[in-house]
């Protein structure tokens, strides 16, 4: 891999490991090149210029599952994807944006402080910081640990816990609006029969591309059909408002349908969600967040790569007779 020097002082020294803030600057430059960078070669090349030992390279997470450097690594990429400097172009690729090449130019170092600069950064953080106790401190506290000294350790790791799934719920949402609407239709149907909705493997059924006047998908709940439902699945950024949902309505009207489910990956308009509540028809709203959070909790288009136990003292055992 041809690069530009690194331009940061502290890879000339020998350091810890660094952290992921650390990261961020480097990993930027190294996509710099303008081809898509591949995560996994950047892994020896990052660890090159801070100067870190075979020891260092291989030390691994607390979770013994993944190398501490490269997780690292990960996390750097993920931070620089969700303030729009990087971008996603397949599984374990990404490519400099518009902004990250001003980026380079504007800074000499990117930390937490400067990603708050970004709407999208923001975003992500507001919906973190949503269902989680805040941490002490500025918002652009550059710590990605950083809890409240008053947390328990168990309430601490899940703060923790809680911001990866937030991170995963922006990936997902992202790679969704990627795919093609077919395999959006097909991955919508794969959620709700996961879920339990359907009887049968053969249950769901994807007729985006038939011409159905607005229906995506058909779930049958039980073998002869008598219980259907109906499905739109629109793979947007845009969102999502009250005449799409007044179409589906009418589609359903046509079928003389019971019931309907719209989900979309980006959201709904306020005028949207009112509009369901006034029908006869009962349509359920699922946006972007919601189908990620779902698919998390189902097991859907994710793998479990870290598994924690928390365990303690059962006083029984040491009861005597």
């Amino acid at each position: 891999m041809s690069l530009e020097p690194f331009h940061w002082s502290r890879a000339r020294h020998r350091m810890p490991i660094p952290d992921f803030h650390a990261l961020m600057y480097p990993l930027l430059q190294l996509a710099d090149h303008g081809e898509p960078l591949r995560l996994r070669d950047s892994y020896a090349t990052l660890a090159d210029a801070f100067a870190l030992t075979a020891q260092e390279r291989h030390q691994l997470s607390p979770s013994g599952q993944q190398y501490l450097f490269n997780n690292r690594v990960t996390w750097a990429a993920s931070y620089l994807r969700k303030a729009g400097l990087l971008e996603s172009r397949g599984r374990g690729l990404v490519a400099i944006t518009p902004q990250g090449y001003i980026t380079l130019r504007e800074v000499r170092h990117i930390d937490m402080a400067y990603l708050m600069g970004f709407e999208s950064f923001r975003e992500f953080r507001r919906r973190t910081s949503s269902s989680t106790p805040r941490p002490r401190g500025p918002e652009d506290s550059d710590t990605f640990e950083e809890v409240p000294d008053c947390l328990t350790p168990l309430e601490s790791m899940e703060v923790s816990w809680r911001a990866i799934r937030a991170d995963l719920e922006f990936d997902l949402i992202e790679r969704m609006q990627q795919i093609h609407p077919a395999r959006f239709e097909q991955l919508v149907i794969d959620v709700l029969m996961t879920m339990g909705y359907g009887c049968g493997e053969s249950a769901g059924q994807n007729v985006g591309q038939s011409g159905d006047g607005g229906i995506d998908g058909i779930i049958n709940e039980d073998p002869l059909g008598l219980e259907t439902i109906y499905l739109q699945a629109k793979r947007w950024v845009n969102p999502v408002g009250r005449p799409d949902i007044q179409k589906f309505s009418g589609a359903l009207a046509g079928r003389r349908a019971r019931k309907g489910v719209f989900i979309t990956t980006s959201h709904f308009t306020r005028e949207a969600q009112e509009y369901v509540t006034g029908l006869e028809t009962r349509i359920i709203l699922i946006d972007g967040p919601q189908l990620a959070r779902l698919m998390i909790d189902h097991n859907v288009g994710v793998s479990t790569v870290d598994r924690f136990e928390i365990k303690r003292l059962d006083s029984d055992y040491f009861l005597e007779e």
